[in-house]
């Protein structure tokens, strides 16, 4: 299908007495939409990240432990983990728009909660409520792509995503770092809270959940009116066999990398193999740039290809492969084992093919519970080898030494990844025809105005008497 052709829409009708509105480009309102929304999800990952960098002054301020102050920051991935399945029914029922900013004005006031906290335990709260406003975003924005995206374009910008997000990560360390030598680290987050507040309200203002919402026709965005209940729809996403292998191959895949470069990547490399913290935290960075590299590479070319299956089962079974390395105990240069490492983070991304297969493979109504379930197992997986990598060091380092009991759980690392590589065999998936340029059928304003605010104050329109 031509560019030409996946961009071509159809405004919609309106009767005689109805001024139509003036519009921008079909392209450009959605490319827009998308910002917005990306805007918003790579501040979730600043949020996330800026605890660690600033642990020190938090420590200090709190009077805290160590573990409580590692507590303290997992709150948000507890609570992110519970409410992914809640958020996927929440972004096909009530929709994306409502979803981000109710959940971006929670998050604000979680952060600047934090930032204004006496005591740990207010702290903890504001991060609970930080965890609970930022775990929206990434599930409404892949279902926002599956309304105003084609099918063919999906996978690309689920890449795109997720490199943002990466890199948005990579790049709040440095920064923040310096800000709290300018400014109290409190100012920090009160003004992360405020940036949340910022995107709210705009989002608010300019995104829409559907085309249709801004009198668009497009052939591939769903039904504006769903009659299934959202518990039938739930129920039917959960017994569609085409739903669970991708949540399988996340557990392994995507849990083994999440587990190992969120908490077991430095330690591994300086008790292990003797490497310094600076050489050691440098692998750790190429490892997580490799994956957002990735992440763009494996979205485009998977739809370059038109094959999610196959492109997915290569990435795979070359990250389970490049852990070899390091089961073998293999003695590189320096230069090589930076370049392995950048490498075996290439070919991570495998997973963000399954949120594609989860969307296509269930009706497009159901694409943000498809995406929710599918992405729980990231987080399980992750939850699950972390603390059972760390059992297994404390149970063998008196017997074995620190080389030996990282020897082993380095096996454990490998095995998960290897388990995803084989789930991708279950997979099963049809890559969705080509979509025609608009559809035919004109319909009445009154859709429009479905929703509240579906016409009003948003991208789509101008005020009255702006032809």
């Amino acid at each position: 299908m031509r560019d030409t052709e996946a961009w071509s829409t159809t405004p919609r009708a309106m009767p005689a007495h109805i001024e139509p509105p003036r519009r921008i480009g079909f392209a450009a309102t959605a490319l827009f939409i998308y910002l917005i929304l990306l805007a918003g999800y790579v501040l979730s990952y600043v949020h996330r990240t800026a605890p660690a960098a600033i642990a020190g002054e938090l420590t200090q301020a709190f009077q805290v432990s160590g573990a409580l102050l590692g507590t303290l920051a997992a709150t948000y991935f507890y609570v992110y983990t519970l409410l992914q399945v809640p958020v996927g029914v929440l972004a096909d029922t009530v929709g994306p728009r409502v979803v981000v900013t109710a959940g971006a004005v929670v998050a604000a006031v979680g952060s600047i909660m934090f930032g204004l906290a006496p005591g740990w335990e207010l702290a903890a709260v504001g991060r609970l409520l930080v965890g609970m406003g930022v775990a929206v975003t990434f599930v409404a924005l892949l279902k926002v792509c599956a309304n105003w995206f084609p099918p063919q374009r999906f996978a690309t910008f689920n890449g795109i995503t997720l490199l943002a997000g990466n890199l948005g990560a990579a790049a709040a360390g440095a920064p923040l770092a310096w800000l709290v030598t300018v400014a109290s680290w409190r100012s920090v987050f009160v003004g992360l809270g405020l940036a949340s507040l910022a995107l709210a309200v705009l989002t608010w203002i300019v995104v829409r959940d559907s085309p249709r919402e801004c009198g668009f026709e497009v052939s591939y965005a769903p039904p504006p009116a769903v009659a299934t209940h959202w518990a039938q729809a739930l129920r039917a996403v959960l017994a569609n066999p085409a739903s669970w292998p991708g949540f399988f191959v996340n557990v392994g895949v995507a849990g083994s990398f999440f587990a190992f470069a969120g908490l077991w990547v430095v330690p591994y490399l300086r008790e292990g193999r003797g490497l310094s913290q600076a050489v050691a935290s440098h692998h750790a960075s190429l490892l997580v740039l490799g994956v957002a590299a990735g992440s763009l590479v494996v979205g485009l070319l998977s739809d370059r290809l038109r094959s999610r299956i196959g492109v997915m089962r290569l990435f795979a079974l070359m990250y389970a492969l490049s852990w070899l390395p390091l089961v073998l105990r293999w003695e590189p240069s320096l230069a090589l084992s930076y370049a392995w490492f950048f490498v075996m983070g290439l070919f991570v991304p495998a997973f963000v093919l399954t949120w594609t297969v989860a969307k296509e493979m269930n009706p497009p109504e159901h694409a943000g519970m498809a995406v929710s379930l599918v992405n729980v197992g990231i987080f399980l997986g992750a939850g699950i080898l972390q603390p059972l990598a760390g059992a297994l060091l404390d149970a063998v380092r008196p017997v074995l030494g620190p080389t030996g009991a990282w020897d082993r759980a380095i096996w454990l690392f490998a095995a998960s990844a290897a388990a995803g590589a084989l789930c991708t065999l279950f997979v099963r998936h049809e890559y969705p025809a080509p979509a025609p340029a608009h559809s035919r059928r004109q319909t009445g304003a009154a859709a429009t105005a479905a929703r509240p605010g579906a016409g009003h104050g948003s991208v789509c329109h101008s005020k009255r008497g702006n032809p």
